[in-house]
């Protein structure tokens, strides 16, 4: 049973990861488009840098809960709980910064909730709004 939970941590940690590289990817294009627009420079930056940073905080969400599986599904061992506690820690602290980066604001002093994939969302749909405002509807599902 332990080898299929293996496994199983194994492909959250491949989600992770591929949830950082396709966000990377998104940001990319977001500013590119918003660049596109001449909505200068520091537009284009600021999307590409929140829209990065709601990829990474997605993708570091994921790879905490690989590490949780991994932590449950271990033989029980001090030095491993201890160490996966501190990946744990390291990876919550780096989630904080980001989203403290993002928003401009400690997370327990948001009035909102919203996790990496809603930033990437978010960025998206702002995108979108402006593709249609300037008459370059981006095409997909409306």
């Amino acid at each position: 049973m332990e080898d299929v939970f293996t496994v199983v941590a194994v492909g959250f940690e491949a989600i992770g990861a591929g949830a950082m590289i396709v966000g990377f990817v998104i940001a990319l294009v977001l500013s590119m488009r918003s660049l596109g627009r001449h909505e200068g420079g520091r537009t284009a930056f600021t999307v590409l840098r929140t829209t990065l940073g709601g990829a990474i905080l997605l993708g570091l969400e994921v790879l905490v809960a690989a590490d949780l599986i991994r932590t449950i599904t271990s033989k029980p061992s001090l030095e491993e709980a201890a160490i996966l506690g501190l990946i744990v820690l390291i990876r919550t602290i780096l989630s904080i910064s980001i989203q403290i980066e993002i928003e401009g604001t400690l997370p327990w002093r948001r009035a909102i909730l919203r996790s990496g994939g809603q930033v990437v969302g978010d960025a998206v749909a702002r995108d979108r709004a402006a593709s249609q405002a300037a008459g370059t509807a981006a095409p997909g599902p409306r």
